[in-house]
């Protein structure tokens, strides 16, 4: 790097540890999205250090360049841990010859996706060791994985959404909750898994038996299930980055799914989704939308 004219000498570098892959449905996007965050980074001014997750629990130190990580699991790791003890100070590594190095950790990126990732349940053991960490933290994480929860603390807030109602596997011994859905919300509607990102599992129903399908097809990935009315209305959205004092981004995105709704492929295999930005939106609208990115993320 220079600055004006001069070579910038970093004099230490931060051991940045970035985590990825997952035991979640989402475990294959986890990797897209670790090359894109990793190959960002500045090397000159961070010592980098992955971390590989497998879809069974276990953890790997990759040493290897981002253009490898679609290979994984295949090959030869040393182990690793993020230590929840404090006196470790972040990274183990146990290599192949019997020694354990500690690697003092300055920050964790989670490139994780779904659960183990974004519930909220890593971002607990990153508190435990006391490992500074990019990204919401235990209780933010939590909340927002589980739809079902953050709606309705978005309805104490005021915040206006799509009705809904919430179905657990206890639920469907019987008709009643189909019942529920065509009296309170009709069809079409959307079927979720409550605790799921990327779109997985979710489907759009026109009729009961769309519904059925829907529902069973959500519950391969959860126990709890959002089913929510349809709204014929544009899609946007809107960044909000900060703690105490948070900022939401200048400009929102509206976006044009390729298929009937954004769903997976539409969002990862399918190039002709489109996102335009800004969104084709009044001031007011754009105002008022950013004010409920605020309040939400407030919470």
């Amino acid at each position: 790097m220079k600055l004006f004219g001069k070579k910038v000498i970093y004099l230490e570098k931060l051991n940045v540890c970035v985590i990825f892959g997952g035991v979640s449905s989402e475990h294959e996007i986890s990797k897209i999205s670790a090359a894109t965050v990793i190959d960002s980074l500045d090397t000159a001014k961070y010592n980098i250090h992955k971390i590989f997750i497998d879809t069974e629990g276990n953890w790997i130190y990759f040493d290897k360049p981002t253009s490898e990580i679609s290979t994984l699991p295949a090959g030869e790791y040393d182990k690793a841990i993020i230590s929840p003890s404090r006196g470790d100070k972040g990274l183990l590594r146990f290599k192949n010859n019997g020694d354990i190095e500690n690697i003092k950790t300055d920050v964790i990126i989670p490139v994780l996706h779904g659960k183990n990732g974004e519930d909220g349940t890593i971002q607990g053991l990153f508190e435990i060791a006391g490992i500074p960490y990019v990204g919401s933290g235990v209780l933010g994480s939590a909340v927002c994985m589980d739809k079902c929860v953050a709606k309705i603390l978005f309805k104490e807030a005021g915040i206006p959404q799509a009705d809904w109602i919430t179905v657990r596997t206890s639920d469907i011994s019987n008709d009643n909750w189909i019942k529920n859905v065509e009296e309170k919300l009709g069809f079409p509607c959307f079927i979720k898994p409550s605790n799921a990102g990327s779109s997985v599992g979710i489907s759009k129903a026109h009729n009961r038996e769309e519904l059925i399908v829907g529902v069973n097809l959500a519950f391969e990935h959860d126990s709890k299930v959002l089913i929510e009315e349809f709204v014929a209305a544009s899609e946007v959205e809107s960044a909000v980055i900060g703690n105490t004092d948070p900022m939401v981004a200048e400009n929102i995105g509206e976006i044009a799914p390729a298929n009937e709704f954004y769903d997976f492929d539409a969002k990862y295999n399918d190039s002709s989704s489109k996102i335009t930005i800004p969104a084709n939106v009044t001031k007011d609208v754009e105002a008022k939308l950013k004010d409920y990115a605020i309040r939400a993320y407030k919470i």
